[in-house]
């Protein structure tokens, strides 16, 4: 489990700006924009690619904060995808800063074209900025709800609170996500960045951020979820 000062420094890292990096992404000016002011939507992606997507709507460790455009997680999902021989063509949808309620405002252009599958990895600002998890919960819900509606597979990513607003907001973040799985029926990565959080030699020199080598262990995580729901859709 997540705890202590390396929830508080994880969550200062999703909060962090930083460009935004992928098979499809766009960039920010400086690479750090302050948490208040969340990086711009990408620009709308080009159409050369007419497989089946697999969109990723997340913040900065979605985007590939400090990594090239290659070893962003996402990127390394493409690769797991092709090596499978499964057809299917990854978005990177993530925005330095974005809170759940930022990703519900884009969700339109994130779900744009033939999206089969979308993995959601939101929430690290809402809990960086103590916000309520009702409302985490509620805009997760929304997202879920409105892509389920397109039927749209959903598989969705868990983060961690800081312990600065207490035991009982942390554990409340956390259930957040285990109980949207169980209500909508969807796959749940408990922890997005399980066994690269606070190891120093997977995570750059901010001491938050994934390295290249981390990333791909995040993209492990991601993949041992998201493999099964892309067999089936």
């Amino acid at each position: 489990m997540f705890a202590g000062a390396l929830a508080l420094s994880l969550l200062t890292a999703v909060g962090c700006g930083g460009s935004t990096s992928s098979t499809r992404s766009a960039s920010s000016s400086d690479g750090q924009p302050p948490v208040s002011a969340p990086a711009a939507a990408p620009e709308q992606p080009a159409r050369a690619d007419n497989r089946p997507r697999v969109v990723f709507l997340g913040d900065s460790i979605t985007a590939g904060l400090g990594l090239s455009p290659e070893q962003s997680y996402p990127t390394l999902i493409q690769q797991k995808i092709d090596a499978a021989s499964l057809g299917y063509h990854v978005v990177n949808a993530g925005v330095s800063g974005d809170t759940s309620a930022g990703g519900l405002s884009r969700l339109d252009w994130a779900l744009d074209g033939d999206v089969k599958v979308m993995v959601v990895a939101l929430g690290g600002n809402d809990g960086l900025r103590g916000l309520p998890p009702e409302e985490l919960q509620k805009n997760l819900a929304t997202i879920i709800e409105r892509a389920q509606a397109r039927t749209i597979a959903v598989v969705l990513a868990g983060m961690e609170a800081p312990p600065n607003f207490g035991q009982t907001y942390t554990v409340s973040f956390r259930r957040v996500y285990a109980d949207l799985a169980t209500q909508y029926g969807v796959p749940l990565i408990p922890f997005l960045l399980q066994g690269v959080a606070g190891i120093e030699g997977l995570n750059q020199r901010d001491g938050i951020h994934p390295t290249a080598e981390g990333a791909r262990t995040v993209a492990d995580n991601v993949w041992t979820v998201l493999r099964p729901t892309l067999k089936k859709s």
